[in-house]
C-alpha cells in the first residue's frame, strides 16, 4: 500500500510540475513589429516577426487580430484570420528558437498578442 501511495504522489507531483511548466509558454512567444519604410497603396508596411522562445515546439499558435486589415496580401500559409484571432503557419509546430515573418500594410499598426498555443514536450 505504501508503494502505491508513493507512486500516486509521484505522478501527482509530476503532473503539477508539468502543468506549471506549460503555463508560461505564451510569455515565450515574442512578436516584434517594425515599419519597413515602404508604402503599399498609401499605407505604411509593417514587418512582423513571431518567435518561439520556448525550449519546446508550439503549434496551433493563435494571435489576437481583431479588426486586422491589410492593403498588402498576407500569405495564407503564414497567417489566416479566424474571427478575432489569426492562426499562424496553418497550425503547424513552430520549433524552439524559431521565427516566422510576414508583412502587412495598414495605418495604424495592429497590436498582435499571443492568444493561445499548444505546448509540445521536448
Amino acid at each position: 500500500m505504501a508503494d502505491l501511495t508513493k507512486l500516486y504522489l509521484t505522478i501527482l507531483i509530476f503532473s503539477l510540475i508539468s502543468k506549471g511548466y506549460c503555463a508560461w509558454y505564451l510569455n515565450n512567444i515574442t512578436i516584434g513589429t517594425v515599419r519597413s519604410g515602404k508604402q503599399v497603396l498609401g499605407k505604411p508596411e509593417w514587418n512582423v516577426k513571431v518567435t518561439n522562445n520556448c525550449p519546446c515546439p508550439l503549434s496551433q499558435i493563435k494571435l489576437t487580430c481583431e479588426g486586422f486589415q491589410s492593403t498588402e496580401h498576407v500569405n495564407s500559409t503564414i497567417l489566416v484570420e479566424q474571427g478575432d484571432t489569426c492562426l499562424l503557419i496553418n497550425g503547424k509546430p513552430l520549433k524552439a528558437s524559431s521565427s516566422v515573418k510576414f508583412s502587412y500594410a495598414w495605418d495604424p499598426p495592429f497590436v498582435l498578442w499571443p492568444a493561445s498555443a499548444i505546448f509540445h514536450s521536448c
